[in-house]
């Protein structure tokens, strides 16, 4: 399933795409609902371009089609990262530490001025999920997608008081 979300966070492009390659963010997410505090396993700086690694584990309530093919305990995984800070770009792949055969995704991220001095955040990604035909195959699986899909929307959403609280601090 292909997916795009937008979002508009008041700020400066370039400070708002560096927040996002900031351990101190990825602290502060850890107060949002539906997910355990991230943990910022790797962090490394080239020049204007940061790879970061960070495990995230769901902690919401899940649907019983998806706890029919997911254990919610076992639901963790590295989001691996590259931050383009020049260019104002991301691009990040997710790695299931389950699942690895059921779930992936990927994408990218830009950012851009959107007047007013507010930055547009806008992903765009791909989320597969694979569930046995016993399970009713592809039609479930497209409905955990949109499940997840809609999870994100409401996650990214809460994501944009975060960013601008750690924008106030600078």
């Amino acid at each position: 399933m292909l997916f795009e979300i937008e979002q508009e966070i008041a700020g400066p492009v370039e400070a708002v795409a560096r927040v996002y390659a900031e351990p101190r963010f990825y602290e502060l997410l850890g107060e949002l609902p539906r997910l355990g505090k991230p943990e910022v396993l790797d962090r490394r700086e080239d020049g204007s371009v940061v790879h970061l690694a960070v495990r995230f584990r769901f902690t919401g309530s899940l649907s019983p089609a998806v706890t029919a093919v997911i254990d919610p305990a076992k639901l963790t995984w590295v989001e691996e990262s590259v931050h383009a800070l020049a260019d104002h770009t991301v691009t990040f792949q997710m790695n299931p530490d389950h699942y690895a055969d059921k779930l992936r995704s990927s994408g990218s991220v830009r950012y851009e001025p959107g007047g007013d001095g507010v930055t547009r955040r806008l992903t765009e990604g791909e989320l597969a999920v694979k569930v046995p035909l016993l399970l009713g195959g592809g039609r479930t699986a497209g409905l955990v997608e949109k499940a997840i899909v809609s999870g994100l929307r409401d996650h990214f959403a809460a994501e944009v008081e975060v960013v601008e609280r750690l924008l106030a601090d600078l």
